[in-house]
Parts: structure tokens; C-alpha cells; sequence
């Protein structure tokens, strides 16, 4: 059961890049919360998520070598959720399709992708944390930055409309 929640249905298993698999599966299952209920139902699995990741991840990694292994990708879960609730929050204020804002979508994915395998300034401070901390708080920073690229990024796109 911990393995099945840490490699989020074993998608943690595919092969080259699990993080991105991880972080792919991520985006169509932010699409599907959104649909099924909007910016706040992405932003309750996110929180459960994390707790549940946070959770099954110290068990995981419990007396192990390998203090974060590859195969685990809820953290990239809850990080590429992050980085989509500008897009899902827009989305819903718009009255828009999640997939109307594509490159959004697009922004959210490869920036938190690139923090993640970067991991600049407090990604990389969070990853050398020992525990579940060490698992999951890099990918949430990761989160967070990306999330602030994909609202700054909108925010630029929407100057003309906003001065004219």
C-alpha cells in the first residue's frame, strides 16, 4: 500500500525520468480535480497529498540507504499541484477550460520541472534535508517558484489588456 501511494499508482516505476512521469501524471490529475471541482478541490488534494506523502514517505524510507529514491514521486505530485493553482484559480475566475490556458499549463510543467532537477537556493537547502522533510519540502519550494513564474508570466501577458 506505501508503495502504491509513494510511486502514485507505481507511475514512480516508468522509466527514463520518473520525476517527469511523475510530475506528467500530476498535471492530468489536476485537470481531473479541477473539472470535478475547481481551484478549491485542487487545493484540498494538494494539502491531503502532502500529509499523506509526508506520511507514507518516512515510512518508505524507514531504515533505508536510500533516502530518496527514485520510484518516489508523490512529492512531484503535490509540487506540480503547486505550480498549477495559478492556472486552475484563473481558470476558474475566467469561467475558462483548464486546457484554455495551455501555456500555463505548459509554464507550470517545465518550470517546476527545471527547479526540481536545478534546485537552486531553497530547493536545493530543502533537498539536503534529512527525513521526509529532505523528500518532499524541495519539490513544494519547487512548487511555489513555478507557481510564481506561471502568475508572473500571465500577469506579462496580460499588460497590453490591462494598460489599454
Amino acid at each position: 500500500m506505501i508503495r502504491a501511494i509513494t510511486t502514485v499508482g507505481f507511475v514512480g516505476l516508468l522509466r527514463p525520468a520518473p520525476g517527469t512521469w511523475g510530475s506528467a501524471a500530476a498535471v492530468l490529475l489536476a485537470w481531473a480535480l479541477h473539472v470535478a471541482g475547481g481551484f478549491w478541490l485542487l487545493l484540498a488534494a494538494t494539502l491531503a497529498v502532502t500529509a499523506l506523502g509526508w506520511w507514507a514517505v518516512g515510512e518508505a524510507t524507514r531504515g533505508s540507504a536510500d533516502k530518496d529514491p527514485s520510484e518516489i514521486v508523490i512529492d512531484e505530485v503535490a509540487g506540480q499541484w503547486i505550480a498549477l493553482w495559478p492556472v486552475s484559480l484563473g481558470a476558474q475566475m475566467a469561467g475558462a477550460e483548464f486546457w484554455a490556458l495551455w501555456p500555463g499549463v505548459l509554464t507550470a510543467f517545465v518550470a517546476f520541472r527545471l527547479f526540481d532537477v536545478l534546485k537552486p537556493g531553497p530547493v536545493g537547502w530543502a533537498d539536503r534535508q534529512e527525513g521526509p522533510l529532505g523528500v518532499m519540502a524541495d519539490d513544494l519550494i519547487a512548487g511555489w517558484l513555478a507557481a510564481l513564474v506561471v502568475a508572473v508570466f500571465a500577469f506579462i501577458a496580460h499588460l497590453p489588456q490591462v494598460a489599454g
